[in-house]
């Protein structure tokens, strides 16, 4: 199961989260998304033909100017690469996309487990041995995000306000 977007809704809300952000797509001109119930109440997975990166800015727009528009809809995650939920695949992959942080920036490792039996520090701790930048946890310019799900690993470096929080933009209209 491959994905882009991993988007969290309420518990049993599933059914209609699909059905929201399918309709969403297809606005954008997406017609071969995939959506996925993941198994885990609250959590589904996407893949879409468009930029994850962008279909979140057009949600976010979306819900600034129509705030009703957007029901079940959570947290949009955008997720740049999917491998197998190893340590070392993840580790290489990070690899492959820590070119984003500039020398002088700062980065976080954030690490989701769902039925998972990997440990996160162990996790963190390879990972943060292939990124030579330095770590804040306080306020970092990139995060690097993993998202386990059962033997998948969604893997992202993006900036903090590249995930979408429907109850924050809704906060801030």
């Amino acid at each position: 199961m491959m994905f882009n977007l991993i988007v969290t809704t309420f518990r049993h809300m599933e059914n209609e989260c699909a059905s929201e952000i399918f309709a969403l797509l297809k606005e954008m001109g997406e017609e071969q998304a995939e959506i996925n119930r993941t198994g885990i109440s609250g959590l589904v997975t996407v893949r879409t033909n468009l930029d994850p990166y962008h279909v979140i800015e057009l949600i976010r727009k979306k819900v600034q100017e129509e705030p009703w528009s957007v029901r079940y809809l959570q947290r949009l995650i955008p997720i740049d690469m999917v491998v197998n939920a190893d340590i070392d695949e993840i580790k290489k992959t990070v690899e492959k996309l820590v070119s984003r942080i500039g020398e002088n920036q700062t980065f976080r490792i954030t690490v989701e487990k769902r039925h998972s039996d990997l440990s996160s520090s162990d996790i963190i701790r390879n990972v943060a041995d292939v990124i030579d930048r330095k770590v804040s946890l306080e306020v970092q310019d990139w995060i690097v995000l993993i998202e386990i799900i059962g033997k998948e690993a969604g893997i992202s470096i993006l900036k903090p306000d590249a995930i979408f929080s429907s109850v924050k933009v809704k906060r801030e209209s």
